[in-house]
């Protein structure tokens, strides 16, 4: 007969070494509960890079709120104001952080979500679709695996923004035949993008 007091006393000394021995971070990129992923403070790479232009400011205010609000980790590169200013020097800054490790994903915002699309999908490795509903930010990262997202102020709301990235961000990469295709971008990106 198994002692099942016994059995929890050593899965909470255990889970009380692991928390002393690995300095834990937790990171709630709005998943379940049971899917919270803890990884040790050296190894923690998760967090977003946020980028907009004079179009998409006020969105990127309000997806700020939305992150410190559920604890999520970010870095704002601007713009900081409604001044007019060039997409594609935004788009180029997340991009790059992304490629440097400084970041696992992106979020860029403009008026259509589209310009800022066409300059991430020039970098190597950027795979960045611009989403207008919850649908598409799920299929979006789980058929094609995106790690930046494009939202467009002029098409749609706050509050579907912040559904779109809270699916974006809880949906996993399916793999299977999807990563074959992925891998095919890939070949594609090592001819074309040298």
């Amino acid at each position: 007969m198994r002692n099942l007091s016994i059995e929890k006393g050593i899965k909470s000394a255990t889970n009380q070494q692991k928390t002393r021995e690995c300095d834990l971070i937790v990171y709630l990129y709005f998943l379940k509960p049971c899917d919270i992923v803890i990884k040790k403070r050296k190894e923690c790479k998760k967090m977003i890079v946020l980028g907009a232009d004079h179009g998409g400011y006020k969105f990127k205010e309000e997806i700020k709120k939305y992150l410190d609000e559920n604890g999520i980790q970010y870095e704002d590169i601007g713009t900081f104001s409604e001044e007019r200013t060039d997409f594609p020097i935004m788009a180029k800054e997340v991009c790059e952080k992304i490629q440097k490790g400084e970041a696992d994903k992106g979020i860029l915002i403009c008026r259509s979500g589209y310009g800022m699309a066409i300059v991430a999908n020039k970098y190597k490795g950027i795979y960045c679709a611009p989403v207008y509903s919850e649908e598409t930010a799920k299929f979006c990262r789980a058929h094609n695996n995106t790690n930046v997202l494009a939202l467009g102020a002029d098409y749609m709301d706050k509050n579907e923004a912040i559904r779109c990235l809270r699916v974006w961000l809880a949906t996993n990469f399916e793999g299977g035949r999807y990563e074959q295709r992925l891998n095919m971008i890939k070949d594609i990106e090592r001819e074309n993008m040298k």
